[in-house]
């Protein structure tokens, strides 16, 4: 059993080595402290940096390995928040409805009615068309799109969407393409994303 002096503090001499015998454990930086603050700050970076390698392909081509070329040594990015509450640059309805309208009339000029074909054929549209939107530099807007094909046969139709948006920033632009044997409407969403 250890003796103590009075009040229970342990001699001096006892101190040094019970410190060089066991190891100190370093209190936790507080943010709040001004020459901690930047060093928390680094640590926090130093864990969001990442760097690209690229791999060599092997010897032997195989058709499995042709995707493993890049590969990353952090799978995901962290970013600081923004606060900003309203997109830097518009979404201007006019411009990509000029353009979707082009993309439309070139690609369905020559094509006929059929069920299979246009099923494919509005996934590929949809995906061009939000190459296109993007090639605007809309930041921190996410686009839906609808491509619907509707057969001629004498009928009528009603088409509606219902959103809760923000109407300052939120738009939607809706085209449509007319054949002898069908109608091609595509509807676009831009939903600004804060």
């Amino acid at each position: 059993m250890e003796k103590r002096g009075r009040g229970g503090k342990v001699p001096s001499n006892q101190l040094a080595l019970q410190s060089a015998t066991t190891p100190r454990k370093d209190r936790r930086l507080s943010m709040f402290e001004k020459e901690s603050y930047a060093q928390i700050l680094r640590e926090r970076l130093r864990e969001s940096l990442h760097e690209v390698q690229y791999v060599e392909p092997p010897l032997e081509d195989s058709t499995g390995d042709l995707g493993k070329e890049w590969k990353s040594a952090l799978a995901r990015l962290k970013f600081a928040n923004t606060y900003r509450m309203e997109p830097p640059k518009k979404f201007r309805a006019q411009a990509v409805e000029t353009k979707v309208q082009r993309i439309l009339t070139e690609s369905l000029k020559d094509v006929k009615y059929d069920d299979t074909v246009f099923s494919h054929l509005s996934l590929e549209l949809a995906d061009s068309m939000l190459l296109a939107v993007k090639e605007f530099g809309y930041q921190r807007y996410k686009f839906i799109i609808k491509v619907l094909f509707i057969q001629k046969t004498g009928q009528a139709i009603n088409v509606a969407s219902q959103w809760i948006w923000d109407v300052a920033w939120d738009s939607w632009v809706a085209v449509k393409h007319e054949t002898e044997t069908y109608m091609a409407l595509t509807l676009i969403f831009a939903l600004y994303c804060e």
